[in-house]
């Protein structure tokens, strides 16, 4: 009874984690589109009151996205590891 009562827990756990890992690869891709979407409509509405430094603003926008898109990248590298290994 005690045994299998631990292999039922293991493979539970196991489905769970393969829940957990596509639940946070899904968040993560969320999270990322998100904030992307609001940087560039601070950026427009930047743009719309300072038309003069669009070249600056565009700039920070590019490099910020680039930075939400590697961390949501790397989110997505890890759930992937944690379903498949």
């Amino acid at each position: 009874m005690f045994l299998l009562t631990i292999i039922l827990e293991a493979v539970a756990g196991a489905a769970l984690a393969k829940l957990g890992a596509a639940i946070g690869a899904g968040v993560a891709a969320i999270g990322a589109g998100i904030g992307i979407g609001r940087i560039g409509g601070s950026a427009m509405d930047a743009i719309a009151r300072q038309p003069t430094a669009v070249g600056d603003i565009r700039s920070n926008m590019i490099v910020s996205a680039a930075l939400i898109e590697g961390v949501a990248f790397f989110a997505v590298v890890i759930c992937l590891l944690v379903l498949f290994v």
